[in-house]
């Protein structure tokens, strides 16, 4: 009578059945090799629950969806750095001198987040921020961005550098010939989105003027 061969006590058998394959197979490997296995698919999994920056407040605005692909946009200097919010039209009501004075203090860029009443997310990346000014600044790292319909991110197009704006009646992003990439009021109530020669840019929402829902401005701190 023949003896059956007994299985080490360290090793695990695996069956496959792969598309690709005429045939399944099976893998006997020992329980180390399965460990390590394991091990290596927990450090990917852990990897990718790091891909989100660490939010200093919760945004009303942005979903985890919406923070992961603005975090991947961003220069490499703000990647990595906590989130900060700095202005909210639910917490500090819709006044864009409000949105100045809290943002007065601030050394480092910042993220404007718009939501208007057709629901749709879009804004800009701004490498400084927003003031009172006479003159345009700002520098080639800003842009504009929209959710509206799929993420698209509109970087400096080279032809002219009409970054940000700033005065008492509105505050304008990219601009050209009389239109704005971005442009709000100074009540935070209407906007507009153009294509401006700047970032070569389309219509940030699903029409040109729209209504303001909220507005959230961040930091990298």
């Amino acid at each position: 009578m023949m003896k059956r061969k007994q299985m080490p006590l360290n090793t695990q058998i695996f069956y496959y059945a792969r598309p690709d394959q005429e045939e399944p197979f099976v893998e006997i490997i020992t329980v180390e090799e399965a460990k390590r296995r394991k091990s290596i698919c927990s450090n990917y999994e852990e990897e990718d629950d790091d891909t989100l920056p660490v939010l200093k407040h919760h945004s009303a605005l942005l979903e985890n969806m919406h923070i992961e692909q603005l975090a991947r946009s961003l220069p490499a200097r703000v990647q990595g750095y906590p989130w900060r919010l700095v202005y909210s039209t639910l917490e500090h009501g819709t006044s864009l001198k409000t949105l100045y004075r809290k943002s007065s203090s601030l050394d480092s860029p910042v993220l404007l987040v718009v939501k208007d009443m057709d629901n749709q997310i879009f804004g800009a990346y701004a490498t400084q921020p927003f003031r009172f000014s006479d003159h345009y600044y700002g520098t080639g790292e800003t842009f504009l961005y929209t959710f509206s319909p799929h993420f698209k991110v509109f970087k400096w197009s080279g032809e002219n550098t009409y970054f940000i704006n700033g005065d008492t009646s509105s505050l304008e992003l990219g601009g050209g010939g009389g239109r704005f990439g971005l442009w709000l009021d100074a009540d935070l109530y209407h906007g507009r989105s153009n294509s401006c020669s700047t970032f070569n840019n389309d219509i940030l929402s699903k029409k040109e003027d729209f209504i303001i829902q909220d507005i959230e401005v961040w930091t990298f701190e």
